[in-house]
């Protein structure tokens, strides 16, 4: 019953976004086009329900020449690819505002596992061990509270496991705003190679997760 709930909300509350914060898109893509050469929009095949792919929406932050579908930890050096917008866009989040789209139209939730990379079969396998794939890939969730870019895969999945057994209205609340304080704190944000936890060495998801 409360799946079909949280599709409203998601639809009411993304048409919303669209409209709200559409002077803001003008803004980055204005910013965009001027920084670099290249589209303003990346997109990019991850998992989606069910373990279906979809084309995951994002302000461009990388140069055209970066290599596809390859996680940031993996490029040796992303800062030689990753424009001056681009790092302030990572910082703040703000290159997955055009996923409100993609919430708009199905094929994500506001609140869910972030969808995996297709080649990331590592990651799918071990979240279909938890019914992570079973539910909407979210623009946020509750592995990104706890650690976001610093989890290891198996921690991770776990994370996102434990939302799909608590997944309510209240686990979805307590979930976007704390992602709002994590945001603004920058918690849990590693670009390029692993992250580190309280020392303990841990693997990126991805290059634009």
């Amino acid at each position: 019953m409360y799946m079909k709930i949280k599709r409203l909300i998601d639809i009411v509350l993304s048409f919303i976004a669209l409209i709200v914060l559409s002077p803001i898109f003008l803004i980055l893509i204005i910013a965009i086009k001027l920084d670099s050469k290249g589209p303003v929009l990346f997109k990019q095949k991850r998992v989606g329900l069910h373990k279906t792919h979809f084309n995951i929406l994002k302000f461009r932050t990388m140069r055209i020449d970066t290599p596809k579908d390859t996680p940031t930890h993996l490029l040796g050096n992303p800062d030689q690819y990753i424009t001056k917008v681009g790092k302030f866009l990572r910082k703040t989040s703000l290159d997955e505002l055009p996923q409100i789209w993609n919430i708009f139209v199905g094929q994500m939730s506001i609140i869910g596992p972030r969808p995996a990379l297709w080649n990331q079969y590592d990651l799918i396998a071990e979240r279909e061990k938890y019914g992570a794939n079973d539910v909407p890939p979210g623009l946020t969730g509750w592995a990104q509270i706890n650690g976001r870019d610093e989890l290891p895969i198996e921690v991770k999945s776990k994370l996102d496991g434990e939302y799909v057994k608590k997944i309510s209205f209240w686990m979805d609340v307590k979930c976007f705003f704390l992602t709002i304080v994590s945001v603004l704190k920058s918690d849990g944000v590693v670009e390029g190679g692993t992250g580190v936890k309280k020392e303990v060495a841990s693997s990126k998801e991805t290059s634009s997760s």
